[in-house]
């Protein structure tokens, strides 16, 4: 059937699809990876002009079915219908042929090329020579920005920009397409509130010219403010689509992992000892200045504040990563001099960063390989020699202690889901036995089971008596887990706040400085 422009119009106007209730379905889809079978017999089924989440635990199959929807990955089984036409996707050009674009959690873009030239790559106008006409270009990529109120320069370095505007080039890049289906995996992952309410401002307008929106998230407010219906999955399987209005917060928690979650922020007063860390005046020329704390014995100590605030440059420069210009570092009393990674290490200090793809994880070796990183050259070495042997049990026992989902440790680290790639890097820092431990977006992109299980574990290592310092976007994660909160804004400190006395308006009230 052939419909006329006119027609399509009032189509993408209404939402009706003639001869088709769904934009784009899913039925009996099954695929298996060597030792694990990620989707078994799923359905999935979308509405234009709907904005449909998705939800699950990590490895619960979300990511698989989006692949396969986007032509990353093909299906062992099952069909895939647009407009109620069977179609087959072999690759990433197909579904965008399809009319289905996605972004990805992971980004993937081009550092060392401008942003205009990642969004229109393989897409670049021409001029009559038949070279790459870059004025019009980044005119092209202008009203584009105009029409999302994106307030970037089209001849950015890609490299140059923060996480969070990636986030947004990736999300223009997607609209640049004129899909009729549009898939967002953890898009506000590095967004600020203000980022995040643009974003829905972005979805809203989209969703109103009948474009249809599958929406991965792992956050239940996001769920409720933006999302139409939902579907959730678990273990590979499909349990089960509803309306948004129509269920609560703990019905999809219980859909999802199959249990209750009693306790989301396990926080337990533990005793609190002397001095482990001591920062005074660190400073890092054009990135923050006099940052000064300490942190406790026994104690989580919370990072709060802004995207830009300087809050992951301090972790990194405490760990050594960027070398400070001018201040002190002090453990147990005593001044240190850490100028690398590995100095840090021998100090007994462990750096979790907030980008597991760029900086934790290395993508093509396998679970074991990743995990053990951090202690080859200490714990397990003798007389020259590695103890294959200690050391496979210990990271077995590691991964199985934070319910890594894989079938063995030999599995590369890149088939793994964002939440189980994160938990062996958690695993990888804990085996060298750390007395300072800096998480950095510890649960970013990690479901509700298991940012539960991960809380539980960093309150079981502030009872023993490390010392915990958390950065975290998530204002009800700082403020569940930390003894004190310390807020900074634009490179500086601008407070502190004990648990009894912090709260998001006070926090927010510090970090808008």
């Amino acid at each position: 059937m052939v419909l006329s422009p006119q027609t399509m119009a009032a189509v993408r106007q209404s939402g009706a699809i003639p001869g088709a209730e769904y934009l784009l379905s899913a039925e009996g889809v099954r695929k298996a990876f060597p030792g694990v079978v990620a989707l078994d017999d799923v359905q999935f089924k979308l509405k234009r002009g709907t904005v449909h989440a998705l939800m699950g635990e990590n490895g619960a199959g979300k990511s698989t079915l989006m692949k396969i929807l986007a032509g990353i990955y093909q299906p062992d089984a099952g069909e895939i219908r647009m407009k109620n036409q069977a179609i087959r996707l072999a690759s990433p050009l197909d579904a965008l042929e399809n009319g289905i674009a996605m972004i990805h959690q992971e980004l993937n873009l081009m550092p060392f090329m401008t942003v205009a030239e990642n969004i229109w790559i393989r897409r670049e106008p021409k001029n009559r020579l038949g070279f790459v006409d870059h004025g019009a270009m980044n005119r092209q990529t202008a009203d584009l920005f105009r029409r999302l109120n994106i307030g970037l320069d089209p001849e950015s370095l890609v490299g140059e920009l923060s996480v969070a505007n990636r986030q947004m080039v990736e999300i223009a890049k997607a609209v640049s397409y004129e899909s009729d289906v549009l898939i967002m995996d953890e898009p506000t992952s590095a967004l600020t509130e203000t980022e995040v309410e643009h974003l829905f401002t972005i979805i809203r307008d989209l969703r109103s010219q009948g474009i249809g929106i599958v929406y991965i998230t792992h956050k239940m407010n996001e769920l409720f403010e933006i999302a139409d219906e939902f579907s959730v999955f678990r273990d590979g399987k499909y349990i089960g689509t509803h309306a948004s209005t129509d269920v609560t917060r703990d019905d999809i928690i219980r859909m999802m992992v199959g249990r209750e979650i009693t306790q989301m922020f396990p926080k337990e007063e533990v005793p609190i000892g002397d001095v482990l860390l001591k920062v005074e005046n660190l400073t890092l020329d054009g990135v923050f200045r006099d940052v000064s704390f300490e942190v406790r014995s026994g104690e989580i100590l919370g990072l709060a504040g802004l995207v830009g605030s300087g809050r992951s440059n301090v972790a990194e420069t405490i760990f050594g990563v960027t070398p400070a210009t001018s201040g002190t570092i002090s453990i147990d009393g005593r001044q240190v001099d850490i100028s690398s990674p590995t100095e840090a290490i021998r100090n007994r200090m462990a750096f979790l960063t907030e980008d597991r793809k760029d900086t934790g994880c290395f993508l093509p070796l396998d679970i074991l390989e990743n995990m053990q990183l951090a202690v080859l050259q200490d714990r397990y070495t003798r007389a020259g020699f590695v103890q294959e042997g200690k050391l496979a049990r210990d990271c077995q026992e590691m991964s199985a202690k934070l319910r890594v989902k894989t079938p063995n440790l030999y599995e590369r680290i890149e088939n793994l889901s964002g939440g189980n790639q994160q938990k062996v890097l958690i695993g990888r820092w804990l085996l060298t036995n750390p007395r300072i431990l800096i998480l950095d977006e510890p649960t970013r992109g990690i479901d509700v089971g298991a940012k539960a299980e991960i809380h539980r574990f960093v309150t079981e290592l502030a009872r023993q008596g490390v010392a915990v310092v958390m950065i975290s976007s998530e204002m009800p994660e700082v403020l569940g887990m930390s003894d004190r909160v310390m807020v900074m804004h634009e490179g500086r400190v601008t407070g502190f706040l004990d648990r009894a006395e912090a709260t998001q308006v006070r926090v927010m009230e510090l970090a808008a400085q």
